[in-house]
């Protein structure tokens, strides 16, 4: 239709009429005097909307599917991130669970020596000073702590404090090869002094050469001067092998430490030593000997063999 005045005054016309009849249809509502009109149209146009909408649904459909998939893809993706959440949380819960564990039997090792500590956590290991066997904990000046403590675990003797700043301090321990302590032979109160050797077992000269000790047996620390660096009681090892007794002052024993050192995390350095020596009431129970089995053989004669035997008895007369 070419753009004329009679083209414009018709199109006028014809938005007025529908505007028109749209304001009677609204007002008629149910009675309205355009419903049959509006169901002739749809009966006439309903198979031509039903046919384009089975075209146009397909598509529909799909772009819905795909946004329904993006969806999912978010919602999965933020399940995993709480799954992952969740397992770290577990993991730390083990993780607090064994640390609990730990507190609680170096709670109870100290309440055997009656020493008096202050809880720490190993935060690093090694230290500026050169030592090769040194561990930092995160207690420090503020908390106590002092230079040439005992520091023990719920295992026995870990080292002693060697430098202390305002919230940490270096622990040396006791497999250093620079650290040294007294100890003391349970039972036989035989005295030595233990030196550490790296991973190897601890190396323990005894001041007398002829003591009388075996492998199985066990060492605490003989204590210091006015309690430091070292307090009494404390275990450190068991015997695992000795040396023969030759011509020497002294007698070599090797000692398997009851800490292990390279699991080190929660110590408690000792601030407060006991007013008299635990002796050895700090020491593990001992163990049970494995009883050994007795195999018995009981002999029991065959029938077979019973057949081949000679038989005697009285002949008939």
């Amino acid at each position: 239709m070419r753009d004329t005045k009679e083209s414009r005054l018709l199109l006028v016309l014809l938005v007025a009429i529908a505007f028109a009849l749209i304001t009677v249809d609204i007002r008629g509502g149910e009675d309205s005097p355009v419903d049959g009109a509006r169901q002739a149209a749809a009966a006439v146009f309903g198979p031509v909307q039903s046919g384009m909408s089975a075209v146009v649904n397909p598509v529909g459909n799909a772009i819905s599917a795909v946004r329904d998939s993006g969806e999912r893809h978010d919602r999965l993706a933020a399940l995993e991130k709480e799954n992952a959440a969740l397992k770290a949380e577990l993991g730390s819960d083990d993780r607090n669970r064994s640390r609990l564990n730990q507190l609680n039997k170096m709670l109870k090792l100290a309440g055997r020596g009656q020493y008096g500590i202050k809880g720490a956590q190993v935060i690093a290991i090694g230290a500026a000073q050169g030592f090769s066997w040194t561990v930092t904990i995160d207690a420090g000046a503020n908390d106590g702590i002092r230079r040439d403590m005992t520091v023990l675990n719920a295992d026995g003797l870990v080292g002693r404090v060697t430098t202390v700043g305002p919230d940490t301090a270096t622990v040396l321990l006791a497999n250093d090869p620079d650290f040294t302590v007294g100890t003391r032979m349970e039972g036989s109160d035989e005295l030595g002094f233990a030196s550490g050797q790296g991973d190897r077992p601890l190396r323990v000269q005894l001041l007398n050469a002829k003591a009388d000790v075996k492998k199985g047996d066990r060492l605490v620390t003989f204590g210091s001067q006015a309690d430091r660096p070292f307090v009494p009681g404390v275990p450190v090892g068991v015997v695992s092998r000795v040396d023969p007794s030759g011509g020497d002052l002294t007698r070599t024993v090797y000692v398997t430490p009851y800490v292990s050192f390279t699991k080190l995390d929660i110590v408690g350095v000792v601030v407060s030593a006991p007013k008299k020596d635990p002796r050895d009431e700090v020491l593990p129970p001992k163990p049970r000997p494995t009883p050994t089995p007795t195999v018995t053989v009981t002999v029991t004669p065959s029938a077979d063999a019973s057949a081949d035997a000679p038989v005697t008895g009285r002949p008939q007369q």
